[in-house]
């Protein structure tokens, strides 16, 4: 009797360890979104890359457990597993390194022939500035409303690096929020593409724009750090690798180094930022009125920047001569979806010609637009912190 009461009485307290013992709703809406994402990614073929870790990340930081057994297994429990890998977003280590993979796998040459495209991707940052205002008018902080608004440079890493530093109580719904949009330009742009732009806008040909020479691809990126780094020292933890890894790749002569930061270690470096970014959206910290009204800003910066980007280049047009005017549909190239955005401008632009190729134009504000939203983050980081 007494083998069979302590048989029970151990069952009983191993049930109160598992997960059916523990969950709750938000447990259970939180995973069927992570599964919802792994089928964007797999099935719809929306940034897989992202969404699949990121997907099975709120899965498993999603898994409901016994909180109070200091088990040591959860994302927000010190010396986890989860926590440690978690410190690489939380600390702002993963960022910096994805911005050297960006940097090595970057050509810079569209932005280079046509310099004046650095302006459009300048003017798609006012979806920062403009999420900012509507942040602060929600209520939110300053230094929370600076991590909610460089959502709309549309640049994950940049995200995360300036929420790790102005609000890191909100970086799990900022980071899932930017991936999120990212994820989805193909869908959000097209829409306001057309809706600003006329036939006959859409029909405008580019010159073919003019070769670049190795001593300018290599200048660039020695140039380009000094002179953003001195208006922006803030900026130089993104701003700095994202240069080096392109002095890498232009150099000529630190081939493998480029091609180690553009593949093997920016492929690490995503793996385990996706998955600690998903691991971070535990119903208890996710489910809050706040993130509904980040997702919100967040949906609302991405427009405001597409809907800038384009709408700069029809002013601009204004004051071009007519053999040198710039099609409109490059504009939303101007965030920092490297390269998403500018195949949209290239798709856009081959549905109403097909012989109008425009990706590499779309290039350069899309280069452009990499660099604009560091500087912005540098920005609001030298303001605010």
């Amino acid at each position: 009797m007494g083998f069979t009461n302590f048989i029970v009485e151990n069952f009983n307290e191993f049930l109160t360890y598992t997960g059916f013992a523990n969950v709750a709703a938000g447990n259970l809406i939180m995973i069927a979104v992570g599964a919802f994402f792994i089928w964007l990614a797999i099935k719809k073929d929306f940034e897989p890359l992202l969404l699949v870790p990121i997907g099975l990340g709120i899965i498993l930081g999603n898994i409901p457990f016994r909180a109070d057994a200091g088990l040591e297994i959860g994302l927000y429990e010190d010396n986890s597993v989860l926590n440690i890998f978690y410190q690489g977003v939380r600390q702002g280590w993963y960022p910096p390194l994805i911005f050297l993979g960006i940097g090595a796998m970057t050509d810079f040459s569209a932005l280079l022939a046509n310099p004046k495209l650095m302006l459009i991707g300048a003017a798609a940052q006012f979806g920062i500035f403009g999420a900012y205002m509507f942040a602060l008018a929600l209520g939110f902080e300053p230094n929370q409303a600076a991590g909610i608004a460089i959502i709309g440079g549309a640049d994950g890493p940049t995200a995360i690096f300036l929420s790790s530093k102005l609000s890191p109580n909100l970086m799990g719904a900022i980071a899932v929020c930017a991936y999120s949009y990212m994820a989805l330009v193909p869908l959000i742009q097209p829409p306001l593409m057309r809706l600003l732009t006329t036939k006959k806008e859409r029909l405008i040909k580019m010159k073919p724009a003019r070769q670049v020479s190795q001593t300018e691809r290599i200048l660039f990126p020695i140039i380009g750090l000094l002179l953003t780094t001195f208006i922006v020292p803030s900026g130089l933890p993104l701003l700095g690798m994202l240069f080096f890894g392109n002095l890498l790749k232009e150099s000529g002569k630190t081939t493998r180094l480029a091609k180690t930061a553009g593949a093997a270690l920016n492929d690490i470096v995503v793996m385990l930022l996706g998955l600690t970014v998903g691991c971070s959206t535990q119903a208890s910290e996710f489910l809050t009125m706040n993130t509904i009204y980040i997702f919100a800003i967040g949906a609302g910066a991405f427009i405001i920047a597409t809907m800038s980007g384009v709408c700069f280049v029809k002013l601009m047009n204004v004051f071009l001569p007519k053999d040198k005017k710039l099609n409109p549909l490059i504009g939303n190239a101007g965030v920092s979806a490297v390269p998403m955005a500018a195949r949209i401008s290239n798709n856009l632009g081959l549905e109403y010609d097909r012989h109008n190729f425009l990706l590499m134009h779309a290039m350069g504000p899309n280069v452009a637009g990499v660099i604009g939203s560091a500087v912005a983050a540098g920005a609001l980081l030298g303001f605010l912190s």
